[in-house]
């Protein structure tokens, strides 16, 4: 906890259902460079400061819990990714299949779009509104 290479990085773990897909799902369509690939467990990948943990259903954090439910992907929380231009990466992502939760949604702090990984979980694209 005390090295600040460390400490500047933080990790996000996303289960998925197959870690090859989302790896190349990262890489291909949203910019994270894989730091490293323990297939079919686990991978993880990196944008900025931001390192993504992507834990398939054969990595500890797919095991089941004492009580029997097991992780699964999805629901709504979501990493937050700042784009600069939101309407050319939508259309970007369109062109590759991507599926999005929504329509681009404007509010008084920018514009944010949500998408989903393989596995079914949440990405957002936002956009800061200009300030004037």
């Amino acid at each position: 906890m005390t090295n600040p290479t460390e400490a500047s990085v933080v990790s996000v773990r996303y289960l998925v259902d197959d870690v090859a897909a989302a790896l190349d799902f990262y890489t291909t369509h949203l910019g994270f460079t894989p730091i490293s690939a323990f297939l079919p467990a686990f991978a993880d990948v990196r944008r900025g400061n931001l390192r993504l943990l992507l834990s398939g259903p054969a990595s500890s954090a797919g095991r089941a819990l004492p009580d029997g439910r097991r992780p699964h992907p999805g629901g709504w929380n979501r990493i937050h990714l700042i784009v600069a231009d939101i309407a050319a990466e939508v259309a970007r992502l369109r062109a590759a299949g991507i599926a999005f939760r929504s329509d681009v949604v404007s509010g008084p702090g920018g514009q944010q779009i949500v998408l989903d990984d393989p596995a079914g979980n949440p990405v957002e694209l936002f956009q800061p509104a200009q300030v004037r």
